[in-house]
């Protein structure tokens, strides 16, 4: 197995180190291929994950983000019908947990079931200290005073 290594690109970046553990998070997994999902990016700040989850009630699933990780997860119930012979089962209703590892930026907006599908919204959200902005440079004169970009271009 090849290894990533990423110390040409840590040389010149400051505060990247959970960049590296995400690439040994990475390469570390098995990925497994159930329940499918597909990851939109609905414009420049939206985003969809939908997830085909066949079978499954609200009840039987449960969304939760913790410390950057939204954690989608789902058990069924106990089937009690008794009477059901299946001749074939290729519903796989089985459970499940997937993990999401989101960006600092991203809120989750909301979540919403319908005809099997689990659709999952997501929004970036830049803060105000990361926005891009114009820095002075020091002159004899004394210090300059740091404005936003969006200033400068008014």
């Amino acid at each position: 197995m090849r290894t990533l290594d990423l110390s040409p690109l840590l040389r010149s970046s400051v505060g990247f180190d959970q960049l590296n553990r995400l690439f040994d998070t990475v390469n570390a997994k098995e990925e497994v291929a159930y329940p499918p999902y597909n990851i939109e990016k609905l414009s420049e700040n939206d985003y969809r994950i939908t997830m085909a989850l066949a079978g499954f009630s609200t009840d039987e699933l449960d969304i939760s983000l913790n410390d950057g990780v939204l954690i989608i997860a789902g058990k069924a119930k106990e089937d009690n019908d008794t009477e059901s012979h299946f001749i074939h089962r290729g519903i796989a209703k089985r459970a499940f947990e997937r993990h999401f590892k989101l960006a600092e930026t991203i809120r989750v907006q909301g979540a919403n079931f319908e005809n099997g599908l689990l659709n999952i919204e997501l929004k970036r959200e830049i803060p105000e200290h990361m926005k891009p902005r114009q820095i002075e440079i020091d002159t004899a004169a004394g210090p300059q005073k740091i404005t936003d970009a969006n200033e400068s271009a008014a």
